[in-house]
């Protein structure tokens, strides 16, 4: 696993995966030569701009954002771009992840499987937002017709979410995200199940922060390097 090839393919990845959320909510961002930008405001938790190569600046992700609302968000994926000077802040800041091809999953504890019904996302949304209705809102349907995308939800026996996550198809990697566990499941269980239903022929990748970084290292990842998150004013 080259890493500068696998971060590469992580951020155009992650990108993708943006895009695909605001196809969902009935909106297209655009890929420029070096970021990815959405004019009108993205859904919740996601970025207005993503960097997409090293020398990106702060024009090319701020000219194609809309800044006349508050809060415009924008993911600096190499860490490179000084937005402070824009009147933009710091969030927080995280490791990319990779994982090589081929890795064995861990054994999985639970049944762990695709998402497939309205009815089922619904259920799989709650139990990622913590039964926050309007956070579980932005899992729309649309999202089960995207080939790229599977929605993956663990089930104990007694048909309880122990938890899920998002697998993201690209060319060359599956981007893994949203993670979660419910009540006293263990984040392990949960990387053990979304890994288990992930292609094994390719590169696992994502990126993760604080907490939530060691239990994606312990199930086989490595930190290839570092993003921000800036949030404007």
């Amino acid at each position: 696993m080259i890493i500068d090839d696998v971060l590469g393919d992580a951020v155009r990845n992650n990108a993708d995966w943006c895009q695909a959320m605001c196809r969902a909510h009935g909106l297209t961002g655009t890929f420029g030569p070096r970021a990815w930008t959405s004019a009108a405001r993205t859904p919740l938790y996601y970025p207005d701009a993503v960097t997409l190569t090293e020398d990106a600046e702060a024009k090319d992700v701020l000219e194609g954002i809309d800044r006349s609302v508050p809060a415009a968000s924008v993911k600096d994926s190499y860490a490179r771009v000084d937005l402070a000077a824009e009147g933009f802040r710091l969030l927080f800041e995280a490791q990319w992840i990779a994982r090589p091809a081929g890795a064995p999953a861990p054994a999985a504890t639970g049944d762990w499987r695709p998402v497939r019904t309205p009815e089922e996302l619904a259920a799989w949304a709650l139990a990622w937002s913590g039964d926050d209705a309007e956070d579980a809102a932005l899992f729309r349907p649309e999202l089960l017709a995207d080939p790229a995308t599977t929605i993956v939800a663990g089930y104990a026996d007694d048909g309880r979410i122990l938890g899920g996550g998002v697998l993201s198809a690209s060319a060359r990697v599956t981007g893994v995200s949203n993670l979660f566990a419910t009540g006293d499941t263990d984040p392990s269980v949960t990387w053990s199940g979304v890994l288990a239903a992930a292609p094994a022929d390719r590169p696992a990748v994502g990126y993760e922060s604080g907490d939530d970084l060691p239990p994606a290292l312990a199930a086989g990842f490595a930190a290839i390097g570092p993003l921000r998150v800036w949030l404007g004013a």
